[in-house]
């Protein structure tokens, strides 16, 4: 397939899939979307990922993110190969297991990403986390960037949903409006950097994919890794810190960081979701 012609023509990508000769391999994953490996002929593969509903804008938004975050020339990402409103194509990455060695290097180069930083806290493209639409307008003040468009929009959403209680939504509340956060200039952050996002390769590399990229404060980005765990975490921070040192007290502040992917599963998913989020903002306030 000529995939210089594909990029310039995404919209013919259907079309163009279904009068080739394509072994395709159903992929595990996300809640969302279908993952597909489609490897042709010639043995080239591609990573295809695709939502028939998919909300407007939803694969520009992650295609832009990826870009921006290959600009910063740190952390490998995919390539975009494609992508329309229903479908992204992507490079493929062979994956392997984790490495010591792998998650070192991957520490420093999340540093080096972070500290490539960003115009502003935001984005200038469509935001989402997963399915969810999220507010990426941009903003110089990252305090009320980060309560007013990464935690509270969510934790309203889970109390309008039944997923949160009201008293787990106030205490979440009360922990915003006395955070005190060192203030550092917007960071590139991922944005939604659990390990399912966290790719080890085959080449020794570690890959980031599925972002909702923006400029944030890069504490959100490790405490994201941190709460639903990544082989060799330490060794990551480690790295990490050796490269780009964090303010003192980061440690105390995991669990305001927290809050956002926190509130974003109570909306999602509901369970004790509300509850962690409350017991975090406690833990903080």
């Amino acid at each position: 397939m000529d995939w210089e012609y594909v990029r310039a023509h995404p919209q013919n990508l259907a079309r163009l899939i279904e009068h080739q000769r394509i072994r395709t391999t159903p992929l595990p994953g996300g809640d969302t979307c279908t993952a597909e490996r489609l490897t042709l002929d010639d043995g080239t593969s591609v990573f295809a990922k695709s939502y028939a509903d998919a909300p407007a804008g939803l694969f520009a938004s992650e295609a832009a993110g990826l870009q921006w975050l290959a600009a910063a020339d740190a952390v490998p990402v995919p390539e975009v190969v494609a992508v329309t409103e229903v479908a992204l194509l992507l490079t493929w990455v062979e994956p392997d297991g984790p490495s010591v060695a792998a998650a070192e290097a991957f520490g420093r180069s999340l540093a080096d990403l972070h500290r490539s930083g960003a115009d502003a806290f935001g984005a200038p493209w469509l935001g989402f986390i997963g399915r969810l639409p999220m507010d990426n307008t941009v903003s110089t003040d990252w305090a009320e960037f980060y309560a007013g468009q990464r935690v509270l929009p969510f934790v309203r959403r889970a109390v309008d949903a039944g997923r949160m209680t009201a008293q787990d939504a106030a205490a979440v509340e009360r922990a915003l409006g006395v955070m005190n956060v060192p203030v550092e200039p917007p960071a590139r952050l991922h944005g939604d950097l659990w390990s399912g996002n966290v790719l080890w390769s085959a080449d020794g590399s570690v890959y980031l994919v599925d972002p909702a990229a923006h400029g944030g404060h890069r504490e959100t980005d490790l405490a994201m890794l941190a709460l639903f765990g990544l082989p060799h975490l330490d060794r990551v921070l480690g790295a990490y810190a050796e490269v780009f040192p964090l303010a003192d007290g980061w440690r105390e502040r995991v669990g305001l960081h927290q809050l956002h992917p926190l509130a974003v599963h109570a909306a999602l998913f509901g369970g004790g979701y509300g509850a962690l989020a409350a017991i975090a903002a406690r833990r903080s306030g």
